[in-house]
């Protein structure tokens, strides 16, 4: 992409608000390097890891701290082995570390998520682990080196400790036997030039023996080390120098440590400087209220609701819609002065920049562009005085430079093109370039203000028309594009809104006349038309939101509903279970209730079933037909008609019950679909009529009978119709308890033992009411 490009659009300025939301000063760096990729892959690699990147700062509350730049580090480890990183160095390294554990960390717990990009840009390298362990074991948070870091650096701090506790206790002696509080302008010792001392006043100098190893600033207070200090403080002095050579020991270690694994290292300082721009670019998008638009390869443009990315940034600017449509590739853009169509050039080409760099753009979902390799400008004033160069002249000069570059992967901008020079002329050039980038498959967009352009763009084939809009009463800019129909100028309508005097005003107005080319009339008439248009077409899409809304409202509403209302069937069924088994019904009212539960059920789906006219009437029905039962969607046999209660009974899948002929249809095939062994299906509480398996071999009697109790209530509330009772064969004692449970349980129609190639009397099939 031409750097030029970059500037007539203003990418830069983009940059510098992307590099403000970056954490680091590398980052901040990284960001202003960012670039439009050339390649589709590419940019849409760069749109799928930004997805990634803002639903995991969403989920994960995630956010950076600052870190230091390493950049200039690689370049020491990389030198003579002699040399070794600073104890600042280590400490950069230390805090590096640490932020990219905590990412590798935070992201790991989202490994199901399928993040693929925003893995390898993390974890594309291997972790440093020797030198991260290394240095977080001998550099603490404040980087300084841990007595542990060595056994003989944590005698030598040992021993230095215990010498300030002595110098500590006989200078406090000193100056008790001496009487020298007085004499002194601290009551503690301090240290000067590694070695400890008396805060003296200067006048008392001469009356103690020891040795002045500087005066303060003022001069009032000498630093005086008493002469039982020396042999003291000599000690310290060596020690000291030990201490230095076992610091130099752990530097040299870490930095070895650091130089094996230098790739690892500069990979995971890289990724956390690419995290950084990625977390950046997330930011801006928060802030521009931005989406990814989708780069899709052979896409006709279209730009919902963009705004001007830099201008989106106020808050204060008019969103647009940018649109081709299918065939056309070129936009020409007409319409009065201020009234936007360069800002809307602008728009298109500086939110293009932004998608092939993979940033936020701020346009609704469902935006999309092609993948131009190349943009191409020709905006603003470009004379030169110096080089003698004219602002038309300039125009030729640069289209003539870039012309071969210019192909099916190209955007052309052109802004007043022609403009600098004869009107006629202009326009017939203007549409000569239109004509040849159409030949050569580029898309082009154009503001003009010439008439006969804006014929051609009607007139064209494979060119669109669009103008800006202004109130048709205060003759205002509105900010608004319209297509397919051109705009006026209105040149001395801002003319004389910018206070133009009116006797000029008034003269311009009579050469129009005379000239006979006053076509304002019929343009502001179509502005005006097209002025109500937009906001009909606004008032629509309002509309079809608000009813968008209030059925997405309504289903949700329905569906809490049918959930609590399934609750209470649910309920009411355990509970007309537990007044059976209590004898407090009998079996045939147990039956009814239950029946009825299943009615309600039906009825609550029925919502979700799509609507169909009833095909039966009861007199049709007949014992033994093949029916379709609608509510649950599945087919059965009727199997008893009750012709008081106008109901026919219809066993689905071994679930017997009672419904009316304007919920059964015919049968799809001859016969009704057995029931499925193995247990139950997943799926829909009321589709789940299948067999469900029970299995209680060596279980103790009481054990077994009490869970087969539990099982048969579970069954009838899953709507089962058959069921399976592996008991083993054993000494047949079990089979005989749960047999004899089975024949006196209200709901249970009938068992046998089953096949011999089902488990012959080691298992009990069992149908259901």
């Amino acid at each position: 992409m031409e750097s030029r490009t970059l500037r007539l659009l203003e990418f830069n300025r983009v940059l510098e608000t992307l590099a403000a939301h970056a954490v680091s000063e590398a980052g901040s760096k990284a960001c202003l390097e960012v670039r439009p990729l050339r390649d589709r892959d590419a940019v849409s690699h760069a749109g799928e890891l930004l997805r990634q990147a803002a639903h995991w700062v969403g989920d994960a509350r995630i956010k950076l701290v600052p870190f230091p730049d390493l950049s200039g580090m690689f370049a020491a480890i990389d030198e003579q082995k002699a040399s070794h990183l600073d104890q600042d160095d280590l400490f950069a390294l230390r805090v590096v570390f640490g932020q990219a554990e905590t990412v590798r960390e935070s992201l790991s717990k989202y490994e199901e998520r399928g993040w693929d990009e925003l893995n390898d840009t993390v974890f594309n390298t291997p972790w440093p682990q020797a030198a991260a362990s290394g240095i977080n074991r001998c550099l603490d948070p404040e980087g300084r080196i841990k007595d542990e870091s060595t056994p003989e650096l944590s005698d030598v701090r040992r021993e230095i400790r215990n010498i300030h506790q002595r110098c500590t206790r006989h200078v406090k002696d000193y100056v008790l036997r001496e009487d020298l509080s007085h004499a002194l302008q601290d009551e503690f010792m301090t240290v000067s030039a590694d070695r400890y001392v008396l805060p003296l006043k200067a006048n008392f100098k001469g009356r103690v023996q020891g040795i002045i190893h500087d005066y303060s600033q003022s001069g009032e207070t000498c630093y005086f080390e008493p002469m039982f200090l020396v042999e003291t403080n000599n000690r310290l002095q060596e020690l000291k120098r030990e201490e230095r050579e076992e610091e130099l020991k752990v530097l040299r270690y870490l930095t070895d440590l650091v130089r094996r694994e230098r790739d690892a290292v500069l990979g995971a300082y890289e990724s956390l400087v690419t995290l950084d721009v990625l977390m950046a670019k997330v930011a801006l998008g928060d802030a521009l209220d931005g989406t990814v638009i989708e780069v899709r390869e052979g896409a006709v443009p279209n730009l919902k609701q963009v705004r001007h990315p830099l201008l989106a940034q106020t808050g204060n600017v008019q969103a647009l819609d940018i649109s081709l449509v299918e065939g056309a590739r070129s936009l020409v853009v007409s319409g009065g002065n201020a009234g936007g169509k360069t800002v809307c050039l602008k728009t298109l080409g500086l939110a293009a920049l932004m998608a092939m760099s993979g940033l936020p753009v701020p346009a609704d979902e469902g935006s999309v562009l092609p993948p131009w390799k190349d943009i191409f400008v020709v905006m603003g004033d470009e004379q030169s005085l110096d080089e003698h160069v004219s602002t038309f002249t300039a125009q030729i000069s640069y289209i003539r430079r870039v012309w071969d570059l210019v192909d099916e992967n190209s955007l052309f901008i052109l802004d007043e093109f022609g403009a600098g020079t004869d009107p006629t002329q202009g326009a017939a050039l203007a549409q000569a370039v239109i004509d040849s980038l159409l030949e050569r498959r580029a898309m082009s967009v154009v503001a003009t203000h010439f008439p006969a352009l804006k014929a051609y763009a009607m007139a064209t084939e494979g060119v669109r028309a669009a103008c800006v809009l202004f109130d048709p009463s205060t003759k205002q800019p509105l900010f608004q594009l319209a297509y397919d129909q051109v705009g006026a100028s209105i040149a001395l309508d801002v003319a004389r809104e910018n206070g133009l005097p009116e006797d000029i005003l008034d003269k311009a107005e009579r050469y129009l006349l005379m000239d006979g080319s006053d076509t304002s009339a019929v343009l502001d008439r179509l502005n005006a038309l097209a002025v109500e248009r937009e906001k009909e077409i606004r008032e629509a899409a309002d509309q079809r939101r608000r009813m968008e809304h209030k059925r997405e409202t309504l289903e949700a509403d329905f569906e809490r509903k049918k959930g609590r209302l399934i609750k209470e069937i649910q309920s009411e069924a355990q509970n007309v279970v537990h007044q059976w088994k209590k004898d407090r019904i009998s079996r045939k009212q147990a039956q009814k209730k239950l029946a009825d539960a299943r009615e309600k059920l039906a009825e609550a789906d029925k919502p979700a079933v799509k609507a169909q006219k009833p095909v039966f009437s009861f007199e049709s029905l007949k014992q033994g037909m093949k029916v379709t039962y609608t509510a649950w969607n599945r087919e059965g046999e009727i199997v008893e008609i009750n012709q008081r209660k106008k109901q026919a009974k219809v066993d689905v899948g071994g679930v017997a019950m009672w419904v009316k002929a304007e919920h059964l249809q015919p049968a799809s095939g001859g016969q009704a679909p057995a029931a499925p062994k193995g247990g139950k299906v997943k799926g829909d509480p009321v589709d789940s009529i299948v067999t469900l398996s029970l299995d209680l071999r060596g279980r103790r009697a009481d054990e077994a009978l009490a869970e087969l109790d539990r099982f048969l209530d579970e069954a009838l509330l899953k709507g089962a119709g058959r069921l399976e009772i592996v008991h083993g064969r054993g000494t047949g004692a079990l089979r005989r308890e749960i047999h004899e449970f089975l024949k006196h349980y209200p709901a249970v129609a009938s068992f046998n033992l089953a096949p011999e190639d089902m488990g012959g009397d080691g298992m009990t099939e069992v149908s259901l009411t």
